[in-house]
């Protein structure tokens, strides 16, 4: 499988700070994703058009080129992979061996990203998820509620992060008693992902983001299981 992704440098999203962002082709969103068409917050505004040319292949590089753009990154940097699409894969499994290159490329770098690829019912995603942790590009699972993040913290393989009511704007904790902490950057406007550095970070909390975007009553319907 093909995989195209455009590389912004200096992001010009507040709420991400100036640090590199990346964005992926569609095609890469799992299928079991609840978000996918159902109040994913990448579907709406200037990101959705953004995001539909990288699909296309109107914008963006193929994935040597983006690894080598990773490598190219100074040592220590921060960066965020994918304000949209996910991690290499087909939509059902995560492509093992462009995941071990991204893990690599990411070395001495401070990378991370959100998966929302099957590993409660898929020991391949999971060991994959796993290994690109160990390597230290960190891979937030990302769950649909809050119920759903206590599944996915169990398996132990990878920092957790899930999507919150709307109207859940301070920290809280899930039904097994383990900590959220609500993403300080939607809620603070002194804070942005290149100040905070939570989700760049093997963690025991939990980080939770408030339903959000244009379709965010969507989201909210999804999030608000479990709770």
């Amino acid at each position: 499988m093909t995989y195209t992704v455009h590389t912004t440098f200096k992001s010009n999203n507040r709420k991400v700070g100036k640090i590199p962002v990346t964005t992926t082709s569609a095609a890469t969103c799992p299928d079991e994703c609840e978000f996918k068409k159902n109040g994913c917050y990448a579907d709406g505004g200037p990101l959705a058009m953004h995001w539909a040319k990288v699909t296309s292949g109107e914008r963006g590089d193929n994935w040597s080129t983006f690894i080598a753009t990773v490598k190219s990154f100074k040592d220590g940097q921060l960066w965020r992979h994918n304000q949209a699409g996910d991690c290499p894969g087909d939509g059902k499994r995560l492509d093992a061996d462009a995941c071990d290159e991204l893990a690599d490329a990411n070395e001495n770098k401070n990378g991370f990203t959100y998966t929302h690829y099957p590993v409660l019912t898929d020991a391949h995603n999971a060991a994959v998820v796993k290994r690109m942790n160990d390597k230290g590009f960190v891979v937030n699972l990302s769950a649909n509620n809050v119920a759903h993040a206590d599944a996915l913290y169990d398996l132990g393989i990878g920092p957790v992060a899930t999507v919150l009511p709307e109207a859940q704007t301070t920290n809280t904790v899930t039904p097994k008693g383990r900590k959220i902490v609500v993403c300080p950057a939607t809620v603070r406007d002194n804070v942005s992902c290149a100040t905070c550095q939570l989700c760049a970070k093997q963690r025991d909390a939990i980080i939770g983001f408030p339903a959000h975007g244009t379709s965010k009553r969507k989201a909210d319907t999804v999030a608000s299981q479990g709770v």
